[in-house]
């Protein structure tokens, strides 16, 4: 189980590491098989599928892809209700509690769930929360939302405790696909020491020094796309750090 998993990892302070393949970023299948073989010789915990806006017709084809290659959990990353393949693995239902758009925080889920619950899918509910880092990002754009100010973590962190409070299982702070900075470490400490729940992070990890801060403020799973569209240079250097973080927990 997903959940059960990032919650036991979450408990004993490990972390995990996730790969976020959008499928308009992907041309060929062949592109697709090596992204994959990467995330196998690194060890990565999971990999997500999806985006804000899919213009083209191989999402589908891409959850098919990287199953028939590796066991690696494939969990949605829906951008809207139409994002689903029951091939996959799970699905995080992410409700954009940063904003006040009720199409993100409850409509599309409305659309989605007879699909989702005939499923076997693996449901994650699922706080999204958008953190304004430099110019408007897709997710902001198409959601219609407003992102959290990067500098007042304190309400970053009421929003996440509201979405705990509500019965959400996780918390994704996002500061936009290919964003120029990523969340700021103040953010995620605030949030992460606010609520007993996984906290993911994602968007803006293009180095390891950034990976690294992330990790120091108390991210729970990172999640590294954009990144990796040119080089799969900065993937072993996630993964080692993360590794030698856990390994550090099992010598302790």
């Amino acid at each position: 189980m997903i959940l059960h998993e990032l919650i036991e990892k979450k408990k004993a302070n490990r972390k995990s590491l996730a790969v976020l393949i959008d499928p308009d970023k992907v041309d060929e299948i062949h592109d697709i098989t090596r992204l994959v073989h990467a995330c196998i010789e690194n060890c990565v915990d999971y990999i997500l599928v999806g985006g804000s806006l899919i213009t083209t017709d191989n999402f589908s084809t891409v959850i098919s892809t990287v199953k028939s290659i590796c066991n690696i959990p494939v969990i949605i990353f829906p951008g809207y209700h139409l994002q689903i393949d029951t091939k996959a693995d799970g699905i995080l239902l992410l409700s954009l509690i940063s904003g006040r758009n009720p199409e993100f925080l409850i409509g599309q889920h409305v659309h989605a769930a007879p699909v989702l619950k005939k499923s076997k899918l693996e449901i994650v509910p699922v706080g999204y929360m958008l953190i304004n880092n430099g110019p408007q990002t897709s997710a902001s754009y198409m959601s219609n939302t407003t992102p959290i100010p990067s500098d007042k973590p304190t309400i970053a962190a009421c929003t996440a405790m509201a979405g705990e409070m509500l019965g959400l299982k996780a918390l994704y702070l996002e500061a936009g696909s290919g964003a120029q900075h990523p969340v700021p470490q103040k953010i995620i400490t605030k949030v992460s020491r606010s609520v007993d729940i996984p906290v993911i992070v994602g968007g803006g990890l293009n180095s390891i020094e950034r990976v690294t801060l992330a990790l120091e403020a108390g991210a729970d799973m990172l999640v590294i796309g954009n990144a990796l569209e040119k080089s799969y240079d900065l993937l072993p250097q996630v993964a080692d750090k993360i590794q030698s973080l856990n390994k550090t927990l099992d010598v302790n």
